[in-house]
């Protein structure tokens, strides 16, 4: 499953990594792929939705709320 989320808190490349890394840690087969200048975090998985939120929370980082 695709699941596409908006995280306001990225600014650079190195929270784009960090972000990366803490979703892998939980899902090595996730594809992961962080839009830096849009905020966007896509991830193909099949962690739910709620998973992958609190993957990048833990990672320090902000999820916008739909």
């Amino acid at each position: 499953m695709t699941i596409q989320i908006k995280v306001p808190s990225i600014a650079c490349e190195g929270c784009a990594d960090a972000i990366t890394t803490a979703l892998k840690s939980d899902r090595p087969d996730a594809m992961v792929t962080v839009d830096v200048d849009r905020k966007i975090v896509t991830v193909n998985t099949a962690a739910s939705e709620a998973a992958v939120k609190q993957a990048i929370a833990a990672a320090g980082h902000t999820v916008a709320e739909e």
